[in-house]
């Protein structure tokens, strides 16, 4: 059943399921924010993130560190 999901003529008709839902101007920022959301959970999954912190703290736990 799943071998046949992602066949040109489905994603076809997901395009312009697409397209008719959200039309055409939002579809690039919708792209873009699905975009950003997988990058931010990739990098939360891996654990990269680091929080925003003001640039003095971030000195001092640098200066900590050492």
């Amino acid at each position: 059943m799943l071998e046949n999901l992602l066949r040109p003529t489905h994603l076809l008709l997901l395009v312009i399921a697409a397209l008719i839902l959200f039309g055409p101007s939002k579809l690039p920022e919708l792209g873009r924010s699905f975009g950003t959301m997988l990058k931010e959970f990739k990098k939360g999954a891996r654990g990269d993130y680091e929080e925003e912190k003001p640039k003095e703290v971030q000195a001092a736990v640098q200066d900590n560190n050492k």
